[in-house]
């Protein structure tokens, strides 16, 4: 399943995952390429910086997240689409707490 995270038309220091990539040194370009326009970020361009390119090696990263690893769940597997709880020009959100209340971690 490959996942886009969406992004707006905005500056690379917008939002709190915005502003911590700029911290690091983060350009937009390095997510949204060279497009005149926000375009959607491909999930595999996140996994390249945040596990090694593979869904796996993050889910094994989070795998002692109680009370359920949100990078592998029986939903999705561990193909969720990033964008779905990570947001990088608005607040995060907790996806899955909309149907599971006790799934209650936070979501950076």
């Amino acid at each position: 399943m490959v996942g886009a995270v969406h992004a707006q038309d905005s500056n690379d220091d917008d939002g709190p995952l915005g502003r911590q990539h700029a911290a690091e040194g983060v350009k937009c370009v390095k997510c949204h390429g060279t497009a005149k326009k926000s375009v959607p970020v491909p999930q595999e361009r996140c996994l390249s910086c945040h596990g090694d390119g593979d869904s796996k090696v993050l889910a094994a990263k989070t795998a002692k997240v109680l009370p359920r690893n949100p990078h592998e769940n029986r939903h999705y597997g561990t193909e969720a689409d990033c964008g779905l709880c990570h947001r990088q020009h608005e607040p995060s959100v907790n996806f899955c707490q909309d149907c599971h209340p006790r799934f209650n971690f936070k979501v950076k």
